[in-house]
């Protein structure tokens, strides 16, 4: 079988916007997944419902950091996708695509677990 052939840096730009954008959309319905937190959809109130919110209780991780913690988080996510993106190897567009796409949910988890271990969500 032969391999693919080179992957343009536009084409792997535009791999990485397309993920990015993914990313960015549904990066609150993640949170909601990880820390049960009350976050909805964008479309749908978004953090309007997060327990940050609440004057008592735990508070989601990714909310309670200011206004560095959410963008920290979307951040590493944003960081590992790009490196699928543009690392230089035999992966054709596709494969980096499906690659930067399955890391949304897989280092976005890793994040939100770091996020909650540290902030002593789950204790």
């Amino acid at each position: 079988m032969a391999s693919p052939p080179p992957v343009s840096a536009a084409r792997k730009g535009l791999v990485f916007l397309f993920a990015a954008a993914v990313t960015a959309t549904f990066i609150i319905n993640l949170c909601a997944a990880v820390f049960a937190c009350g976050c909805r959809a964008l479309w749908a109130g978004a953090a309007e419902h997060c327990n940050i919110h609440a004057a008592g209780g735990r508070h989601c991780p990714w909310c309670s950091y200011g206004h560095g913690g959410f963008p920290l988080a979307l951040g590493l996510i944003l960081a590992a996708q790009l490196a699928v993106c543009i690392w230089p190897s035999g992966w054709g567009w596709r494969m980096r695509l499906v690659v930067a796409l399955a890391l949304f949910p897989g280092a976005g988890v890793v994040v939100g677990v770091l996020y909650g271990l540290v902030s002593g969500y789950w204790a």
